[in-house]
């Protein structure tokens, strides 16, 4: 029986005279990461063959060889069957030689004007590009979750933060909305990043071109990229394409992050604002009354994953000089476990969006506290009374610090004690003191009145598509 390390050495070693070490073989296969890009192995290696015959490069009856080999290539993959080996290192051989045992000789001229180095980011950038139109269908789904949520509530009363301090009231209509937005843009980057990768480097060959008499604009177009890269040097070599990718999945994970730590805030006693359901909570093996945001918190730590693949990946790339080097195998690892990451993610705060309970009490009640209409205030004397803002900041602070010193908020606070800073002032400042008021007058375009959150939820129901889901 011959050595199972001959069988991948066959494929490249005509030169050697000895076989790689176990220890080298080990750390050169790839197989167990790389066999996720079968399908875009296969698509590749039809588009090359079918391209080498219109070119005639090979005859056509090769390629219809080879062309039915690969659908028995595919067949196998698809139903968990095809035999990959490590010896053979990496999705690219094995496919090769599998392409032999079913078909022979014809199976050899497959590689006519290829190499490894353009036929490998030419399927990391179709399984890429395929990543990236997943993950922006996550994105959205999460989208039309937040909206839902949005639109049920759209006049509930909670305190918005500055520095984690009260500032003014908002509505939690209009809170969940700022991450829609965000959502938004992380969409957007993951358009761009696939855009700019759909170009193809299939037929850049090692690095140099080849002297076959190719077509890549044909190949490019079966394949559904734009166009052929324009140097073969850059195209065997430039990752920028990953980097771009996982730069995008780190900014949306940050903003999953942030939604996370804010849902960990608000399931807490202290807070008290929310409740995640039982699907996404957990017990304490020691504390029976315990409810503990793990998913929320899960989600946190998997955003700095996400962001050290990304850091991990600049820095193989980094000091690489042209064009390519083995050190580039580890990128599809990061950019896969990365993509695995941040579906989950977005999956996981999907689900606690969509079954999350608000207690509109206690947030209209913490929005009550620590003098939020205080800026509501400032405006009133502004407009009712013609102060100058400076002077009018200067006064509701001189009302807040007697309300402070009696005990209570602004608006409980007694007329005549406001009058002791302000003798201007007459009843009708209390109309602009209560939460609801304040977050009411917010009225301008992005505010967060009730008038102004229906109007957007209402808008992102039509370009989500809920508004046709719900008719």
């Amino acid at each position: 029986m011959a050595d199972t390390k001959s069988q991948g050495q066959q494929m490249w070693g005509g030169r050697f005279a000895a076989q790689p070490s176990d220890i080298m073989q080990s750390i050169n296969a790839s197989i167990d990461i790389d066999k996720r890009m079968a399908l875009q192995d296969v698509a590749g290696s039809r588009a090359h063959a079918d391209m080498l015959a219109e070119c005639g490069i090979i005859s056509e009856d090769d390629n219809e060889a080879i062309q039915a080999g690969l659908d028995t290539v595919l067949e196998e993959v698809q139903a968990g069957t095809f035999p990959y080996r490590v010896e053979l290192e990496d999705i690219h051989m094995n496919v090769e030689a599998r392409l032999k045992e079913l078909i022979g000789e014809p199976a050899g001229r497959l590689h006519t004007a290829r190499s490894r180095n353009d036929q490998v980011v030419t399927d990391f950038r179709l399984w890429t590009r395929g990543a990236l139109s997943e993950a922006q269908v996550a994105l959205r789904a999460l989208q039309k979750a937040l909206v839902a949520r949005a639109g049920e509530n759209t006049d509930t009363v909670m305190p918005g933060f500055t520095h984690l301090q009260t500032a003014q009231p908002v509505t939690l209509g209009h809170h969940l909305l700022a991450y829609v937005e965000m959502i938004e843009r992380d969409k957007g980057r993951c358009r761009d990043a696939a855009q700019r990768l759909n170009e193809s480097p299939l037929g850049a060959a090692a690095l140099a071109g080849t002297g076959f008499p190719i077509d890549r604009d044909a190949t490019a177009e079966a394949l559904g990229f734009d166009r052929p890269m324009a140097n073969s040097l850059d195209a065997v070599s430039a990752r920028d394409f990953a980097l771009e990718s996982l730069a995008a999945l780190a900014i949306a994970a940050t903003h999953l992050s942030r939604l996370a730590e804010e849902i960990v805030l608000w399931s807490s006693a202290q807070f008290s604002f929310a409740r995640l359901s039982d699907e996404w909570s957990t017990g304490s093996s020691i504390m029976p009354q315990k409810r503990n945001p793990d998913a929320a918190e899960l989600i946190r730590a998997k955003a700095a994953l996400i962001a050290g693949q990304f850091a991990s990946l600049q820095g193989a790339v980094k000091a690489l000089p042209l064009a390519y080097a083995k050190d580039l195998q580890d990128d599809k690892r990061l950019t896969f476990e990365a993509f695995d990451t941040f579906g989950l993610s977005v999956k996981a705060m999907t689900g606690m969006i969509e079954t999350m309970t608000f207690n509109a009490e206690s947030m209209r009640a913490a929005a009550a506290k620590g003098f939020s209409t205080a800026t509501d205030l400032a405006d009133f004397l502004v407009r009712e009374l013609k102060m100058p803002f400076r002077d009018a900041h200067h006064v509701t602070g001189r009302i807040v610090a007697t309300a402070e010193a009696e005990g209570v908020d602004l608006a409980a606070l007694p007329l005549q004690s406001m009058q002791t800073v302000e003798p201007r002032l007459t009843e009708d400042v209390f109309s602009v003191l209560s939460v609801e008021a304040s977050a009411a007058s917010r009225r301008s375009y992005g505010g967060t009145s009730p008038e102004r959150v229906s109007e957007q939820v209402e808008q992102w129901k039509k370009r989500l598509g809920l508004e046709t889901e719900t008719a």
